[in-house]
């Protein structure tokens, strides 16, 4: 064990776990104002009900030897994970291994909040998120990283973007579409665009240990992840801006923060396989992208994703799985693989299996555990209570108050 790689992993693991609340600030400066703490409070409970989950057997699930498709019983509790350390990495504690990854969790689960915001039941979520977690993520990251059928077929993955975003923001999607459209729909701008600017900017911090800690190391492809993912974040901005003030004839500040988190999102599959000019380009057409999925796409298919978890998520994360097809390179990590554009298009192949699998097993879990859900309470807030707030009907508070 090497204290440098401890003391490394130590820090990205706390830069993740402030992601989510970025994300809570992000999406609560969104909504209009009748539902930011309710909006904050669904990215911001996974912290705690995923966290226990997960030391209970989540990670078991995931990460413990089992089959192909779901991890086994052997670290239930944690048995048997402690400070010497675990079988994915001979330099740092398991249990810290295992906190990493319980950040990974949570932060995903917080990130499908974004498709049901202003409308969702608190308690629904909540046992949706349980189910969720248990049954969607633990298998999809078991398939990519716990020695499954996805990793053993060739596919790579370096930071989560088959495991993260493609999983969240299909599982967002869903939600939305069988919640329905909100009430007011048409009328719901962000009420505080500095909070969001605010929680984009921790979201954006802490994607560095999202990314680089994923290395679980420092070396040279450790400080590759940390250069690719800065200039991703970039060129996403400007991928963004561009399309947007060519049909909207405006750059706006949603827009600059919207096209750091798409670019982010997607150089993160590939971030640890792919050198800094493949993540510019990477970052600039995840930016446009993003931004037609979330003002063309949307409104043709007239599904109310609130806060555009697919949008930037599903959307980034599906350019992300084919851009490492695309460009990645033993060149920059040997424990990679070289893609189309370095003379292997079966890296392509394999990352569309993947991208395809994990839309397919999302959608119908999700369907299937929102369902389940509904039968021991309403997904949905009813009419008065969406009307009046969130923040008040379901939680008793306000954000703000009116001066005396």
């Amino acid at each position: 064990m090497q204290l440098a790689d401890s003391v490394f992993m130590f820090v990205a693991t706390m830069l993740v776990w402030l992601m989510t609340p970025g994300i809570a600030l992000f999406y609560g400066g969104m909504v209009r104002s009748k539902n930011v703490l309710s909006t904050a409070m669904h990215s911001y409970m996974p912290m705690a009900v995923i966290s226990l989950l997960w030391v209970v057997i989540g990670y078991s699930l995931a990460f413990s030897p089992g089959n192909t498709f779901i991890g086994g019983l052997d670290w239930v509790g944690l048995k048997g994970v402690g400070f010497e350390p675990g079988p994915y990495s001979d330099t740092i504690p398991h249990s810290l291994f295992m906190l990493f990854q319980m950040t990974f969790a949570v932060l995903t689960v917080s990130i499908i909040a974004g498709g049901v915001a202003e409308r969702m039941k608190f308690s629904a979520f909540l046992i949706f998120s349980i189910l969720w977690s248990l049954f969607v993520y633990a298998p999809v990251a078991h398939w990519v990283w716990g020695g499954g059928w996805l990793h053993a077929i060739g596919t790579i993955d370096f930071a989560g973007g088959n495991v993260v975003h493609i999983s969240s923001g299909v599982a967002g999607l869903v939600l939305a579409i069988m919640l329905g459209k909100r009430k007011e729909s048409a009328n719901s701008s962000p009420h505080n665009l500095p909070l969001t600017f605010l929680g984009a900017s921790l979201i954006w911090f802490g994607w560095y240990g999202f990314n680089v800690g994923s290395a679980l190391t420092i070396d040279e492809v450790a400080m590759n992840v940390f250069v690719n993912t800065a200039v991703a974040a970039a060129a996403g901005i400007i991928g963004w801006l561009v399309v947007e003030n060519m049909i909207n004839k405006k750059p706006t500040m949603l827009g600059a923060v919207s096209g750091a988190l798409a670019g982010l999102v997607a150089i993160t599959p590939a971030c640890g396989f792919v050198t800094p000019s493949a993540s510019i380009i990477i970052g600039l057409i995840g930016g446009a992208l993003c931004f037609w999925a979330i003002f063309s796409l949307k409104s043709k298919l007239g599904y109310d994703d609130a806060l555009d978890a697919f949008g930037l998520h599903g959307i980034g994360g599906t350019w992300g799985g084919v851009a490492t097809g695309l460009f990645a390179t033993t060149s920059v990590n040997a424990g990679g693989a070289d893609g189309l554009f370095y003379g292997d298009a079966s890296l392509l192949w394999k990352s569309l299996v993947a991208i395809i699998a994990t839309y397919i097993f999302v959608a119908v879990v999700t369907f299937i555990i929102a369902k389940v859900t509904s039968i021991f309470v309403p997904l949905r807030v009813n009419e008065e209570d969406e009307s009046v707030g969130l923040d008040i009907s379901l939680h008793g508070e306000k954000a703000y108050h009116e001066s005396i």
